[in-house]
């Protein structure tokens, strides 16, 4: 029976069983689609972490004093990864990159769309850190200054801690954000979910049962992310902090 046949046919016939049926590679549907979840969070979290670091580094960069040469860079950096469409980045990572690097072409596939996705959202992080920064009080540079502490200091133990409580929300959405980013994992072969959802369908003719399975364990993964950053937010938050919170940097 033709492939759209079956898909018309599966429509209003559910069968859940689908998911205990061998692949033909000595595992079930359920199984591959456990292990696809698994590639998804591994690329979302290993992506965060690529992200925190460098939109942390951009950031502050961008806000430093009498630095224009640092905060140009943080701008070009902002500029160039935000407007580049994410999907042209994985084919950029996964096709130039490696082209022009000699040392990137025995650089796996997976740790590639890590970088493009963690470079890409590093640039949404930098500048909401900017932001961050530049909501505070200029008060509190000077305080930090007159306590002796040096650049570096200042923006460790005054700054910072107070510029992050101010983009939790913010960051949160961002870090749900890049779970769904993840899925275009999918154009360089990756595993996980996205290319599950495509391949599994087309070789069970049930569509509806894998699309549905897939779209929980999304709303899932993200749902976790968003209750860990919510419980962040919580403890840390101080009150009446972003309320008081104005003026220049």
């Amino acid at each position: 029976m033709p492939y759209e046949a079956k898909q018309e046919a599966s429509v209003g016939n559910w069968d859940w069983q689908i998911f205990l049926q061998d692949t033909g590679g000595d595992q079930t549907y359920l199984n591959w689609l456990l292990s696809a979840w698994g590639w998804t969070v591994s690329v979302s979290l290993l992506g965060l972490v690529v992200a925190l670091v460098l939109g942390s580094i951009v950031g502050v960069l961008r806000t430093l004093p009498d630095s224009r040469g640092w905060s140009r860079f943080g701008n070009a950096w902002v500029e160039l990864f935000r407007n580049i469409p994410l999907l042209v980045q994985i084919f950029l990572w996964y096709h130039v990159v490696p082209a022009l690097i000699r040392p990137m072409r025995d650089v796996p596939p997976f740790i590639l769309v890590v970088l493009a996705l963690g470079f890409f959202t590093s640039a949404r992080i930098a500048e909401q850190l900017r932001a961050g920064l530049q909501a505070l009080p200029k008060g509190q540079r000077y305080a930090g200054m007159a306590l002796g502490f040096t650049t570096p200091q200042y923006y460790r133990y005054v700054l910072l801690p107070m510029a992050y409580r101010i983009i939790l929300p913010p960051l949160t959405s961002e870090s749900m954000n890049i779970v769904k980013n993840s899925a275009v994992a999918f154009a360089v072969s990756i595993a996980e979910l996205t290319q599950y959802a495509m391949q599994a369908s087309e070789e069970t003719a049930q569509p509806i049962e894998i699309y549905l399975a897939v779209t929980v364990l999304y709303v899932i993964t993200a749902l976790v992310i968003n209750r860990v950053m919510v419980y962040i937010e919580n403890k840390t938050r101080v009150p009446g902090f972003i309320a008081a919170a104005g003026g220049g940097h």
